[in-house]
């Protein structure tokens, strides 16, 4: 009886390309793998198909499509509320409330009286000039001068609002302050 020669068909290899799998590079490149950007693939096991859940008994998740049976997390459209603890009465009820919040309060940058001694004598101090030299970080909040540590230097200074003691030691410095808009 005669042996069987192999048919010459065109096989797959593992990822499914149609090139022989049993033919190796030759040459300078034989036992090596060339990539360039058209032969990059993603490592065999690492890309998965999406589950198609509901589409029929045959997929696994079929009926109800790993949702269970009854009850408001089996329905359409379901999203639970961030804090929401089931029914019970949530963390953020139960804690005690005590005092008082204003809705209209003013949060101020602060500047205290020792930080502008680096000024020049003379110099007119203003809103843009502090945030220009670093004082203040938050561009759009009101500057308030508090009156910490001494006052060396004489200036004009314009800031939102001034403390009782900053007003006192600018005056005594020979210094003036204007209160902006």
């Amino acid at each position: 009886m005669a042996k069987q020669v192999p048919s010459a068909r065109k096989r797959t290899n593992k990822r499914g390309d149609h090139k022989p799998a049993h033919v190796a590079p030759k040459g300078a490149n034989a036992g090596r793998r060339t990539f360039s950007l058209s032969t990059l693939k993603p490592p065999m096991g690492s890309r998965k198909k999406k589950v198609r859940v509901g589409r029929g008994m045959g997929s696994k998740l079929g009926k109800t499509a790993g949702a269970g049976n009854k009850g408001q997390k089996s329905r359409r459209g379901y999203s639970r509320r961030r804090g929401f603890e089931g029914g019970q009465m949530p963390l953020h009820r139960r804690m005690p409330k005590r005092g008082f919040h204003s809705p209209f309060r003013v949060e101020y940058s602060i500047v205290n009286l020792e930080e502008l001694n680096v000024f020049p004598e003379g110099e007119t101090i203003t809103p843009e000039l502090l945030r220009a030299h670093g004082f203040i970080r938050r561009a759009k909040d009101p500057i308030k001068v508090l009156g910490d540590g001494e006052l060396t230097v004489k200036f004009t200074i314009h800031a939102h609002a001034f403390s009782e003691t900053a007003k006192h030691k600018i005056t005594k410095a020979g210094g003036t302050f204007e209160v902006v808009a």
